[in-house]
């Protein structure tokens, strides 16, 4: 009895072994983010109907917010996208700006965003909307620590977007990793972005992205630049730096700056 038990065991042991053992193999129905690297890393790109986790300090809050927008945009192509956040997340980090989803590539049209008193009533709300299999995503934005997302949490909206197939992506800010049953888990920061042109002042948003848990392969940590007329992340670009050159026989403006103030 001992020794069959035993013998169970170790197949069990095997199969999970084989299931979990990362593969260079690209997995069925992935969703390509279009940075290469990220891309194999995740073994063809984000799983759909999965849990997955952003996490950022309170003064990234900005880069975070524009990071799993790019990742919604991704997951939830034409179809609409559900937005949770608590009362808090207005007060602390401003309203979601139509404008600026806009210029990212994303559909304001297709957004719906919903204000939760508390972490209880967003964590609700958020699987209440997995279980509406017509949506694309849903986006559960916390901030701080909150108890209420322990890994009982994290099954449960987990099993919802399993069930449903829509995906689960969960923003938290100023807050400590714990354990889950997250797909992946991003912990994300502002990355220098490149000049603009002529029609625009800004260049194309730029984060630096660290993949610090991946179930199905290894991590890694990338700059993912974010292509608005693309709507996909991609590897940063390489843009000319523009040198203006000193006029010929002329001191630099500094030094003439220097010596005025000298003079006077």
């Amino acid at each position: 009895m001992n020794s069959a038990r035993t013998g169970t065991l170790a197949s069990l042991r095997g199969s999970i072994a084989r299931i979990e053992a990362p593969s260079d193999a690209a997995m069925p129905n992935r969703i390509a983010l279009g940075h290469a690297g990220a891309d194999a890393m995740l073994r063809g790109g984000l799983a759909p109907a999965a849990l997955h986790e952003v996490f950022a300090a309170g003064h990234q809050a900005g880069a975070a917010t524009g990071f799993i927008a790019g990742l919604a945009g991704r997951v939830s192509t034409r179809k609409p996208l559900v937005w949770v956040r608590q009362d808090f997340s207005d007060r602390e980090n401003g309203a979601l700006s139509v404008r600026g989803l806009a210029e990212l590539g994303l559909d304001p049209r297709l957004l719906v965003t919903v204000r939760a008193a508390d972490v209880d009533g967003a964590l609700r709300t958020a699987a209440d909307a997995l279980a509406c299999d017509a949506l694309g995503a849903v986006v559960l934005e916390v901030w701080g620590e909150a108890r209420q997302l322990d890994l009982v949490a994290s099954r449960k909206l987990t099993l919802a977007a399993q069930a449903s197939g829509v995906t689960a992506l969960m923003l938290r800010i100023a807050a400590t990793p714990i354990p889950s049953t997250a797909e992946t888990r991003w912990i994300v920061r502002a990355a220098h972005s490149p000049p603009g042109n002529a029609s625009s002042a800004w260049g194309a948003p730029r984060f630096d992205a660290e993949l610090v848990r991946n179930r199905h392969g290894p991590v890694g940590r990338w700059i993912m630049e974010w292509k608005c007329d693309e709507c996909q992340f991609s590897e940063p670009s390489a843009y000319p730096q523009p040198v203006a050159a000193t006029p010929a026989h002329r001191p630099h403006q500094a030094q003439a700056r220097a010596g005025h103030r000298l003079a006077s």
